[in-house]
Order: structure tokens, then sequence, then C-alpha cells
């Protein structure tokens, strides 16, 4: 049996969230996902007159007893998305905070991605996953329903960190996959610039791109106080120092570099937002997808 991958609690918070697209389904503006064509819908449209293999429930029949003539109401039909989750799993993602060493940033970006999967499968849409890794990508094609969130939640459980970012020709099977009208979600540290430039080179592609960023609590607030050995896990290079020392300068620069990458994703047009470990899960779901996001 797969380990559940979504809380209770946050389960039960999932329910006020919903994915959206800030472009309409085919063309450039702002609205939910939907398609061009009409049918039966959410969202009224238009009314047409009767033709022979219309449904009776489509007939208003408040209009037919105004006008003496059958008229359907139309509504635009709401299309199913797809949405990509792109999960980095560089070894950076490895990284937990001394106080809660069982989690580490990957677990809550495999979480994470169960609950936008959990979205787009409420509302009858796609999902599928891409985990990024420096021997390759790990691939899951789109799916939907019960079984496709089995078969995510299996592929999530077996990603495992290791290596640097992807790059140049082993990111190819992303073009050949993501289709222009699908929804990007990535998911990553953000300290690779690799990770950074995918998401800007997508979004500059014409797919609507979003940037989960997560963090330990330790990267936010440094709360080392006496010498520490300081270890990069993708490079394994290491920097002894006094974090006393060392902390006002850290968060100086770490508050820099943050504000530097929120302006590129902003520059981009990719919609962000940031989870610190010891936050909750799914307050960063609330700020990219509670109703009314623009």
């Amino acid at each position: 049996m797969v380990a559940p991958l979504i809380p209770p609690d946050v389960r039960s918070r999932l329910q006020f969230l919903r994915l959206q697209v800030r472009r309409a389904r085919g063309e450039r503006g702002i609205g939910a996902h939907r398609s061009p064509s009409r049918g039966a819908g959410l969202e009224f449209a238009q009314y047409r007159g009767y033709e022979p293999g219309d449904e009776p429930r489509q007939i208003d029949w408040k209009l037919y007893a105004r006008a003496d003539r059958f008229f359907v109401r139309e509504a635009e039909r709401e299309s199913p998305l797809t949405v990509w989750l792109l999960l980095d799993a560089s070894a950076s993602m490895a990284q937990a905070d001394q106080a809660n060493p069982d989690w580490r940033r990957l677990d809550a970006a495999k979480s994470l991605a169960a609950c936008i999967a959990e979205l787009a499968l409420a509302q009858g849409d796609r999902f599928g996953l891409v985990a990024l890794a420096e021997d390759g990508l790990q691939l899951l094609p789109p799916g939907h329903g019960p079984r496709g969130r089995d078969r995510l939640w299996l592929a999530l459980h077996a990603v495992q960190a290791r290596g640097g970012f992807p790059q140049g020709d082993r990111l190819n099977p992303l073009w050949e996959r993501i289709g222009s009208d699908d929804l990007v979600v990535l998911l990553s540290d953000g300290f690779d610039e690799g990770a950074v430039a995918l998401a800007e080179t997508l979004a500059k592609a014409g797919r609507e791109v979003l940037f989960l960023q997560l963090l330990t609590a330790e990267e936010r607030d440094f709360p080392f106080t006496d010498g520490h050995l300081f270890r990069d896990p993708e490079t394994g290079e290491q920097l002894p120092g006094d974090g006393r020392l060392l902390r006002e300068d850290y968060l100086r620069r770490f508050a820099e570099a943050q504000r530097q990458l929120d302006a590129r994703l902003d520059a981009a047009g990719i919609v962000h937002a940031r989870h610190v470990l010891d936050e909750p899960l799914d307050q960063p779901l609330r700020q990219l997808f509670a109703s009314g996001r623009p």
C-alpha cells in the first residue's frame, strides 16, 4: 500500500482551492481554463435556436413562454487542463532542518505535488510528473482519475535526491511533452541557476509556469551560534565557520538573493510562492490557488 502523501488536515482544506490558468485556453487573456467550443457547461454564454438532438433540459422554458419559440442555453464548456509537475530531484533537495531531520524539502515537494494533483483530479484535469535529476529525467505521462493518482504517488515515492540539476540535451523530453496550453508547476529550492533558467525558458516559450520554492527554516533564520561545518550537498564543498559571526552577513546576502529571484520570476511573468519547512504545508497552495487569485 502506498503511504499517504497528504496529511488529513491539509486534505480537508484543499476543497477551498482551485487550479486556474491566467489565460483562456488557446488565447491570451484572463480566465479559467475553458474551451472556445460551446455546449452544456457551467457558465452561461448565449442563447441559440433549438436543433434536433438538443437535450430538453437545455431549453429555457421561461423564454419559451415569452417568445413561443424554443431556445437553448449555451455555456462555455470547461476543457481538461494538463498539469505538469516538475520536481527538482537534485541533491540539495535532500536538505532538512536539524530540528526535524526526517522532513526534507524533497518530502515537502512530493506532498505539495500530490496536493496539486488532487486539485487536478477533483476538476477532471490531467496531471503528469517529471523528476529532474542530473543523470536524466524520470517522466510519468499525464493521467487522470484515482488510478492516475495511484501511479503518481508510486512515482513520487520512488524519487530520490541526487547529483546536480540536469542540463542541455537531458531536458529535451520536456519540449516534446509539454503542450502550449499546459500548466507547469516547478517545485525547487531555487538555488540552482538551471532550475530558474528552465522556468524562464518555459515561460518565454508561452507556457504558463508557476514556481514553488522550498526552503529550510535554517536557511531562513540561520540559527547557528557556534562553530559549524557548512557543506554543499551537490559539490561536497565544506566551509567551517562561526555561526554568530557569519549570521548578519548571511541574512543580508540571503535576503538579497531572494529579492533577485523574485525579480527574475516577476519579469518572466511567472507566479511564484515560497514554502518553508516549518510552515503549514498548504500555505503556498492557498497563495497560488485560492479562489480569486489574479
